[in-house]
């Protein structure tokens, strides 16, 4: 099963970082938020990625074409027989990845349309390349192929911005400082379609939201399901959240689910 990373965005409200590299390679620990997302796919057994490119292409081509090189010791042997040996390479990811260019203005749901040829016609998982989760994959499938629609997102508390105070006749029960909100869900990404979803709902042209377009409506007909998930949730739109994620990188990482 293909899964398609949307990767092509400005990520302007990161702009004092995606303005040198794109926000999916804005590194958090030793190596970029995407390869996080990638790996939590990659331990649930779906490991064969289309990456939809646009700003900062090149970021992702430069990564990918020298990731064994940058996990290795290695020698070079230059002249006539030039060659490279690699020697303790400590990454070792049974990765297919598909490096496709959809463009610097396209929309999400547009870009969607431009990798479909890369999807066999099949079933297909898509998810940001700037959030991270615990999600369990196969129950996310699982669930998506019992509600028989087309199109499955899995539904996220957000965290909340303030501390949450419950108050009962005038006294504080309890506290708990920017916790997960407990009312109302939000698309978290980690969405799984059926191939018909994008010949029904996606437009031939480069504006096509895939968000406030495409799958409103797909709800409207009744075909969008939910899959709530209630564990870890966090997105990378500021700063301040990229400082979050690596904080709980050196601690306990609760998306590093593949230990």
């Amino acid at each position: 099963m293909k899964v398609v990373i949307l990767c092509g965005g400005l990520g302007t409200r990161l702009r004092e970082t995606s303005e040198l590299i794109p926000k999916p390679m804005v590194p958090v620990g030793p190596q970029p938020i995407l390869w996080h997302i990638m790996k939590l796919y990659a331990h649930h057994g779906f490991n064969d990625f289309v990456l939809c490119l646009g700003y900062k292409k090149e970021a992702f081509i430069d990564y990918f074409l020298n990731y064994i090189a940058r996990n290795s010791d290695l020698t070079v042997q230059l002249g006539r027989r030039a060659k490279t040996t690699f020697h303790n390479c400590s990454r070792h990811e049974d990765w297919r990845v598909t490096l496709a260019d959809t463009g610097i203005n396209t929309q999400t749901g547009s870009r969607v349309k431009r990798v479909a040829k890369y999807l066999g016609r099949r079933t297909f998982m898509l998810t940001y390349g700037d959030g991270l989760a615990d999600v369990d994959l196969k129950t996310l499938l699982a669930c998506h192929r019992k509600s028989g629609k087309l199109a499955t997102v899995c539904a996220v508390h957000p965290a909340g911005r303030f501390g949450e105070i419950e108050i009962r006749r005038g006294r504080v029960v309890s506290f708990a400082e920017k916790p997960q909100t407990t009312q109302g869900y939000i698309n978290g990404g980690f969405m799984v379609f059926e191939y018909e979803f994008i010949a029904r709902y996606i437009h031939d042209d480069n504006a096509c939201v895939l968000e406030a377009d495409a799958l409103g409506r797909c709800a409207h007909d009744g075909q969008l399901n939910a899959y709530c998930h209630d564990g870890f949730w966090q997105c990378m739109d500021t700063a301040r959240e990229h400082r979050l994620l690596n904080d709980m990188w050196e601690l306990e990482a609760p998306w590093k689910v593949w230990r």
